[in-house]
């Protein structure tokens, strides 16, 4: 049996391309979990979107045992956060199964909106934490500058910052020694009952859902009656085991240990992120709410759920259509492939006159939704669609609606704050917190979470010459005053281009509309009316002369009246094709018309 004394677990969080999947190869290296000639560049990083991208979506968790400088064996088991805000929930779920983390900081870059933003939830859950200044080795690298950051923003000692360099391994060594000296052992609670968290799920073609769980108490081996405290699912264990990084059955696990476990669940929404696995003899006992509070078995002995749980809620929807319409059958069974490995992904089907049979379905984000389409494109080879994106609101019967809100915080160099402030305003944002950190500031904002779909990162980015880093919190509904804006094409109202807007500003978006369509329509034999409508009056209006067919060309002589007849002719043969000739919308004006505000 392991013990507790002996187990670190730990997590490593940074923003985006700080170097997290370098720093964990040289783990695998220096702990000599993989031999060095069969570690690939970002070894743990298995998904080729990741890799591609240069971000991690998600990370295999691993096991490693180090021989430390006091002459005693340690089991590090380290599990990679995502380092992107759609994810949060993940990260969040991930820190709540360590006991530390390694914040790593880039030294040609410093702190950035997502690693305050990591920092805070790890000492939300009273993490330990070692400071790490990552690319020292980089001739562009301010690490002088990043320290004085690290003790203005965060409060660390200057004595407690480790500086290595992931890619070459300096000081590597260092670091694992100060992991097994500074993080705490998990707390022995092998003799209570069974609790584990699952921290990740994957799905199986043959085993089924593979649950990734952290062991808070008892034990837990083969042959197990299990339950999911909030799924309420019953279950009989098949398999466990640790990660090296491959899955490695083992007899058994322990309270402390991190592993996997294999059960006859086919169904990976009944495996959900963040509930507890109990034992089955626990019956679930409700409250006046009907949810369950805490279970008990025959005994009267009490279990509680770990804390965090929720379930995660698409935000940001699509419409989403084959580009070859037989591919209906093919988009849907892919649709239903993917949902096996991601909870959070939600469809139903639609119908578009213009577009034909396809879905609306729901993601965490906007990075989300594109993750979803490559893979669509590269594992299914489907070529797709997107609509404009919309937010989720709340309808009431008297036809009033809310809106998603969100805490963006946007940590920026000191001259360009006034940019900054100016764009948050624009996009209906208000003020909330402000510091300054030597050359750096923080700045915090509520505003709709609408505007972030609407191209507020890229805005931005571009008023603070890149220098901005974002991150983001979903916090509650607020009233909204919004109207519907339509367009129609010689009075066809053409669905996919509707959206809501807010009422200040729905006359400006239904005339950008009509005439960035204008633009993109291509003419025809028939004259094209736009018109863009808001909640129901036409407010703007566009038009696109025919073509026209010279009628008199092949006359040579005779009377005007003949003239005249062959004129009346073709305008009335115009008139015909208007109401009678279907509206052909190019899927080139479509994207130019879908692109983000």
């Amino acid at each position: 049996m392991i013990e507790p004394d002996f187990v670190r677990n730990f997590a490593i969080i940074a923003h985006v391309d700080h170097g997290k999947s370098t720093l964990s190869d040289r783990f695998l290296e220096i702990t000599k979990t993989i031999a060095k000639d069969k570690l690939g560049e970002q070894f743990l990083d298995m998904n080729a979107i990741s890799k591609k991208r240069g971000i991690t979506i998600k990370l295999a968790p691993v096991r490693m045992v180090y021989h430390a400088s006091d002459g005693k064996e340690y089991i590090l088991n380290l599990i990679d956060t995502p380092g992107h805000v759609d994810f949060s929930y993940e990260v969040s779920r991930t820190l709540a199964a360590c006991e530390g983390a390694v914040l790593l900081v880039d030294a040609t870059q410093g702190i950035q909106a997502q690693t305050v933003a990591h920092f805070f939830e790890a000492r939300k859950q009273n993490l330990v934490m070692i400071p790490v200044i990552n690319k020292i080795d980089l001739p562009n690298a301010q690490t002088e500058l990043v320290v004085k950051e690290l003790i203005s923003v965060f409060g660390f000692k200057e004595e407690e910052i480790i500086f290595i360099s992931a890619k070459t391994g300096e000081n590597v060594q260092v670091l694992l020694e100060r992991i097994v000296t500074k993080l705490p052992p998990p707390v022995n609670e092998i003799e209570k009952p069974l609790r584990a968290l699952v921290f990740d799920a994957v799905y199986d073609e043959y085993r089924g859902v593979v649950t990734y769980i952290r062991m808070f108490g008892g034990s837990i081996k083969v042959g197990d009656q299990i339950k999911l405290f909030q799924g309420g699912t019953t279950t009989t264990v098949t398999e466990v085991g640790t990660f090296s990084p491959f899955l490695q059955p083992a007899k058994g696990l322990v309270a402390g240990e991190i592993g996997y476990v294999i059960t006859g669940i086919k169904d990976i929404r009944q495996g959900r992120v963040g509930d507890t696995i109990i034992n089955s003899n626990f019956k679930l006992q409700l409250s006046f709410g009907q949810k369950n509070e805490y279970a008990q078995d025959e005994k009267g002995n009490n279990v509680f759920p770990l804390q965090g749980y929720v379930t995660p809620k698409p935000m940001v929807f699509f419409g989403m259509y084959p580009k070859d319409a037989s591919d209906f059958v093919h988009l849907r069974e892919s649709l239903g492939k993917l949902m096996l490995n991601d909870t959070s992904l939600t469809y139903t089907e639609e119908y578009s006159a213009y577009l034909g049979s396809g879905f609306r379905v729901g993601f965490l984000g906007l990075l989300h939704a594109e993750i979803v389409k490559e893979r669509l494109a590269q594992e299914f080879g489907l070529e797709l669609l997107l609509t404009m994106p919309n937010v989720l609101y709340e309808k009431f019967s008297d036809g009033t609606m809310k809106e998603p809100y969100m805490l963006l915080t946007v940590y920026i160099p000191n001259e360009y704050v006034g940019n900054v402030m100016t764009v948050c305003q624009k996009r209906k944002g208000s003020l909330v917190d402000m510091q300054y950190h030597d050359t750096y500031a923080t700045l915090s904002y509520e505003l709709p979470y609408s505007m972030f779909i609407r191209g507020l990162s890229a805005e931005l980015k571009t008023v603070s010459s890149g220098y901005a880093s974002i991150d983001y919190e979903l916090t509650e509904y607020k009233q909204a005053d919004l109207v519907n804006v339509d367009v129609k094409i010689n009075d066809n109202t053409i669905d996919v281009l509707s959206e809501l807007a807010y009422r200040d500003e729905g006359l400006y978006v239904a005339r950008q509309k009509a005439e960035k369509l204008k633009e993109s329509l291509p003419r025809q034999q028939f004259r094209q009316i736009i018109q863009a409508v808001v909640n129901g009056n036409i407010v703007a209006r566009e038009e696109i002369p025919p073509y026209r067919k010279d009628v008199l060309a092949k006359m040579s002589g005779g009377d005007r009246t003949r003239k005249d007849k062959l004129l009346e002719a073709q305008k009335k043969g115009k008139k015909r094709m208007v109401s009678s000739a279907k509206i052909h919308l190019p899927q080139e004006a479509l994207f130019s018309m879908m692109e983000n505000k």
